[in-house]
């Protein structure tokens, strides 16, 4: 994990740095239904994601979510063999370099010319798939035919679930293929949690079930802040947010990196907004100070830099 100083990361944008737009990050490829790449700030490059909710069922309602939840979903279940299929062929892509002549990719520069992950995301909960399991196991083994061992698998979740048998094993494999486990933590306080990610899951449950997983491998805090109705969060709520992951860090739970970041795309709350890099920067160091044994990165709205 790339480490950043107190200032959360701060971009870099002299002679020759390149600001790439990552604003468009459709869950869509070509006649895809389940695996589509996209260009991601966070991986600094292509992410290979694996969509288990194409309902778009999701038992959080975050209001800055991005997944257009106004038109009806083109799918509603998953056909596992599909899925392996459209994984296999974008590897082949990316493998023969066939991906990055692809209208969508040919742009793009070359310090963002690879695929750096595959990544559980997509349109709801990916635990929440009753065979989360078996994709997993699925995943892992195609990455190596296709000739990418190395390739990490990341799985990006609310953690909500995860305190489930079934996805614990699926967690255990990932753990021995070394692969990683983003988990949302946006508030420290009840309150604000229920403003932004508006579920009737308390936050309690949420922080146990990091605090288990945390205590079993590192895991990754991703935190979205954002402006609502004008207002960026309190200085009291990024003082709690840093009192629940001390809690974490005391409790045994190991963290290897907190990702602060704000909105890239269209949320699905009018009234919410980006946070300004020099804002961000601000609650990024604020988090740094506070939790100095843990890197924290900062990711900017809409580009990659």
């Amino acid at each position: 994990m790339p480490k950043s100083g107190a200032s959360g990361g701060r971009k870099t944008e002299g002679p020759g740095s390149p600001v790439v737009s990552v604003a468009r990050h459709e869950r869509t490829y070509r006649e895809n239904l389940y695996v589509y790449p996209v260009l991601s700030r966070r991986a600094r490059g292509i992410s290979i994601g694996v969509n288990l909710n194409p309902d778009k069922v999701c038992n959080f309602d975050c209001i800055y979510c991005q997944v257009d939840r106004t038109t009806p979903p083109a799918v509603r279940r998953v056909d596992e063999d599909r899925l392996k299929q459209e994984l296999i062929a974008i590897l082949r892509e990316a493998k023969s370099g066939a991906l990055f002549e692809r209208p969508e990719f040919r742009s793009i520069p070359e310090t963002v010319r690879a695929v750096r992950d595959i990544t559980f995301a997509g349109d709801g909960e990916p635990p929440s798939y009753p065979n989360f399991r078996g994709v997993v196991e699925d995943v892992l083994a195609i990455k190596k035919t296709a000739g990418f061992p190395d390739l990490k698998v990341i799985l990006l979740t609310n953690a909500t679930l995860i305190d489930r048998p079934k996805v614990k094993e699926a967690m255990r494999l990932m753990d021995r293929d070394h692969g990683e486990f983003w988990l949302k933590l946006d508030a420290g306080t009840e309150e604000y949690y229920r403003l932004v990610d508006r579920t009737t899951i308390p936050l309690a449950k949420v922080l146990a079930n990091i605090l288990e997983a945390a205590r079993v491998r590192p895991v990754v805090l991703q935190s979205l802040f954002m402006r609502v109705r004008g207002e960026g969060p309190a200085t009291g709520e990024i003082d709690a947010f840093c009192d629940r992951v001390r809690e974490i860090l005391a409790g045994g739970g190991a963290i290897s990196l907190i990702q602060v970041y704000t909105v890239a795309r269209r949320p699905a709350e009018p009234y919410v907004t980006p946070i300004p890099d020099d804002e961000l920067d601000r609650i990024a160091a604020r988090v740094q100070r506070r939790i100095a044994e843990v890197p924290v990165e900062t990711f900017y709205s809409e580009r990659l830099t």
